[in-house]
């Protein structure tokens, strides 16, 4: 399918995105699923046109918001998109940033509250600012705006998480997040998202540590590194061809698989708390033994994360769904080891319990974000501060 390419008032050219578009209503204010919903109707409204001027899929787009909003959020999107003056927000250094809706928006989620009621308060905060008049403003009195609006809206709780994740930002201190969790448990997903939020672009996953160990290690050499990770049990020395598999067999050769795995581990995590920069790992072979190699730095701040999907029929769906999104990952071979994959999945979850590293289930993946966040949060509460006067003092 050809591109759709849009066309300013100057001539550039640009490709047509869906999520830019979509990214763009949520600025104007209006909630995730509608704006989703509008920017998918303009996109195959525009579809048989090569090219679209700024100012055809502005009339476009206002067309689509009178046939399916509120003529409040028509408005708000025409006061958004007529914006001639920026909100700038100054910090205590002296330094001034334009005012960004989608930046306090992660901002708010990241504190553990969803998209839709993240947009709902970035938007009632701008909003206020522009009846206010505001042309510029000060990090602390935006940060101490937000805390108020989120006291009396959301609540104690949700108030306090903004101000801790506030201050773990101000403090520059580096997040080393590790999430495990079983084959098909939305690991990689999960960590994508956290990490879009949380503004961390340096990420690891250990299936790919393994890919490269595989290439440099010959089959014959370590034939536990180049089995999956519920069926590593198998090519351990002394077993039988005709051996039937227990669950200390499965714990064997997955722990075996992990420690080979760790010289490389350790290497990614040992360079991000020298560097002191946030990570984020992700894979099967995250365990509380690995965890308790990481080197001891006050400066580094560690949270790990168990995911599961703890209804057998759910985790065969998650399963199936893999193959649908990433067509290299063949959903038929895990199906066939489902049993093997669901007892390490057991072994896992009952470490993860024993050494009190949150769990959390994956059957819905935005509410699994939130309860991520929130369990993050809750590993910086100790650390970090949410008194007002500390976080965003006048």
């Amino acid at each position: 399918m050809a591109k759709i390419i849009v066309k300013n008032s100057e001539g550039m050219k640009s490709p047509f995105l869906k999520g830019i578009l979509t990214s763009s209503l949520l600025d104007a204010g209006i909630d995730f699923s509608l704006a989703y919903e509008l920017a998918s109707t303009i996109k195959q409204t525009i579809n048989e046109k090569r090219q679209v001027s700024t100012s055809e899929l502005r009339d476009i787009i206002i067309s689509q918001l009178k046939d399916n909003a509120d003529k409040e959020v028509l408005e708000r999107f025409l006061s958004a998109t007529n914006i001639s003056s920026t909100i700038m927000i100054t910090s205590a250094e002296g330094g001034a940033v334009p005012f960004s809706r989608s930046q306090h928006r992660l901002c708010i989620e990241s504190s553990g509250l969803s998209s839709d009621e993240s947009t709902l308060i970035t938007m009632n905060i701008y909003n206020k600012l522009l009846n206010k008049g505001y042309s510029e403003i000060s990090n602390s009195e935006l940060g101490r705006m937000t805390h108020q609006l989120l006291l009396s809206e959301m609540g104690v709780k949700v108030a306090e998480r903004y101000l801790v994740w506030a201050d773990f930002l101000h403090s520059g201190r580096p997040l080393l997040l590790f999430i495990g969790g079983t084959a098909g448990v939305g690991k990689s997903t999960i960590a994508t998202e956290v990490g879009h939020r949380f503004g961390i672009v340096r990420t690891q996953s250990t299936d790919m540590l393994r890919e490269v160990m595989r290439m440099m290690t010959p089959q014959r050499l370590s034939p536990v590194l180049h089995a999956s990770s519920y069926n590593a049990w198998k090519v351990q020395p002394n077993i039988k061809a005709d051996e039937q598999m227990t669950e200390q067999l499965l714990i064997s050769g997955y722990l075996q698989q992990a420690e080979l795995l760790s010289v490389a581990c350790d290497a990614i995590i040992n360079r991000a708390v020298t560097e002191k920069v946030s990570l984020i790992m992700e894979g099967v072979h995250i365990h509380p033994g690995m965890l308790e190699k990481i080197p001891q730095d006050d400066s580094i701040i560690i949270a790990p994360i168990m995911l599961s999907v703890l209804k057998a029929g759910k985790l065969k769906e998650h399963i199936k769904g893999r193959s649908k999104e990433v067509p290299e990952r063949r959903s038929k071979r895990y199906l066939e080891h489902f049993d093997e994959i669901w007892e390490l999945q057991s072994y896992l979850i009952a470490q993860a319990d024993q050494h009190q590293i949150p769990i959390v289930s994956n059957i819905n993946r935005e509410k699994a974000i939130q309860e991520v966040m929130r369990a993050i949060n809750d590993i910086l509460f100790p650390y970090f501060s949410h008194d007002i006067e500390k976080v965003f003092p006048l």
